[in-house]
């Protein structure tokens, strides 16, 4: 049991550090969508080419109010909300398993 346990944990602090990666990614295509970047940067193109997809599926579903795009902030709060139920939700499986 106690393997099983581990590999739950295991999977659960990935995830976590996973989502805080791309919490940071998030943050910084947010900044930089402030000024006007250099469309052919490797940096900015590596936000782009990351944050897009997930971005652009919100887009579609929310669409830009007033000229402010939501999508970021409804991002931001699904990675909080999986962070706080999913990941502690495997933690907390984990830790009743030993």
């Amino acid at each position: 049991m106690y393997i099983l346990s581990n590999f739950i944990q295991a999977i659960a602090i990935i995830i976590h550090y996973t989502l805080n990666i791309y919490f940071y990614i998030i943050i910084a295509r947010a900044l930089i969508s402030w000024v006007n970047p250099d469309p052919y940067n490797q940096i900015v193109q590596f936000l782009y080419k990351v944050t897009e997809p997930v971005l652009y599926r919100i887009r579609r579903r929310v669409p830009i109010a007033y000229g402010i795009d939501f999508s970021p902030i409804i991002v931001l709060f699904v990675i909080f909300f999986l962070q706080e139920f999913f990941v502690k939700s495997l933690m907390q499986l984990a830790y009743n398993m030993h």
